[in-house]
Order: C-alpha cells, then sequence, then structure tokens
C-alpha cells in the first residue's frame, strides 16, 4: 500500500484550493497552479481541517503508484504556491557565459553560435552575473524541465569539467591521456 498516498497534505493559511471534477487549482501568493488528475482517483479537500486527502478505489498496483503520484503533485502545488521553487546553475569554463535577452536565455558555451533558448512563461529566470542562473516558478515540473534543457546544451564534461551543471553538482573529474615512452 502506498505510505506516501495515504497521508493528508497540509494547506497552510492564505492558500486556497478547489477540486471541480478531475481538476484541482491551488491559489497562493506566488501564483496559482491547475493539474488534472487520473480518473481513477478521488481527491477531496476538507476545509475543516485544512487538509487534501488521495484516495483510490481498489488495491491494484497501478491505483497504488497514481495514489502516492496524485498526493506528491498536490503536496508539490500547495508547497509552490506558498515559496517558489527554485534551480541555480552555473557556467564553468573560460569564455562561457549566460545573458538574458528579451524573453530568450542566450548561452555562449563553446560553439561557434550562441544558444538561445525561449525562457517558458510560468518561470522567472535571473543571471546574477555571466556565470550564474537562477530559476524560480511555482510550478516545479516546469522549473525542473527548463534548468535540465538548459543543463543539456553543455553538460559538464569529466577532463576539464566545462560546461552547464548544477550549483554544488559534484562532477567525478577523469586523469587524461597518461605520456609514456613506450611507443615509437
Amino acid at each position: 500500500m502506498s505510505r506516501i498516498g495515504k497521508k493528508p497534505v497540509a494547506v497552510p493559511a492564505g492558500v486556497d484550493v478547489k477540486i471541480d471534477g478531475q481538476k484541482v487549482t491551488v491559489k497562493g501568493k506566488a501564483g496559482e497552479l491547475e493539474w488534472s488528475f487520473h480518473p481513477l482517483m478521488a481527491v477531496a479537500f476538507d476545509d475543516k481541517a485544512r487538509e487534501v486527502n488521495v484516495s483510490r478505489p481498489n488495491d491494484s498496483s497501478q491505483a497504488k503508484a497514481l495514489q502516492g503520484l496524485t498526493r506528491a503533485i498536490v503536496n508539490n502545488m500547495v508547497k509552490g504556491v506558498v515559496e517558489p521553487f527554485e534551480k541555480r546553475l552555473e557556467i564553468v569554463g573560460v569564455g562561457f557565459n549566460a545573458l538574458l535577452d528579451k524573453g530568450f536565455l542566450q548561452l555562449q558555451v563553446g560553439f561557434a553560435n550562441a544558444v538561445r533558448l525561449p525562457v517558458p512563461k510560468n518561470v522567472t529566470v535571473t543571471v546574477p552575473d555571466q556565470t550564474h542562473i537562477v530559476m524560480k516558478s511555482c510550478d516545479r515540473q516546469a522549473v525542473g524541465q527548463f534548468a535540465a534543457e538548459v543543463r543539456q546544451v553543455r553538460p559538464p564534461e569529466p577532463y576539464k569539467g566545462k560546461g552547464v551543471r548544477y550549483q554544488g553538482e559534484f562532477v567525478r573529474r577523469k586523469a587524461g591521456k597518461a605520456t609514456g615512452a613506450g611507443g615509437k
């Protein structure tokens, strides 16, 4: 049975939750999120206890998995409208930099041309300096997806460590070519 799915989601004061059929809407100071859950699940909001409960109709493995997934997504929605989720990226490499330009994130990461990525409308991107990127959004999936897309442009390589990485990410370094006098 799903231990995560059985836990109720606590809704803090100042957060408004509405359930309309298969749609959950969560509104708070940081924004508003809307999500359609699977028809197999039953989601209920208890206004007195200020909590959201997710229940399943049977004990099939699909229903158990969906219960935990639904509860986790609703929990992330509630957390996101209270305090936005944040991802920080850093760019390592000589001449590598980032620039925010009219709704596009422009990366100069060793290619002949700069790479321009459109910033999603529900993600706020700031570039405090040329080698750091900060992304914020109340939607955890959107901020994580955009951070992964930016990192994918030039993932960190293991020899010199150059590329785009999450702040604090450990990149395992490899030794380069060993010079030997063996081959003539």
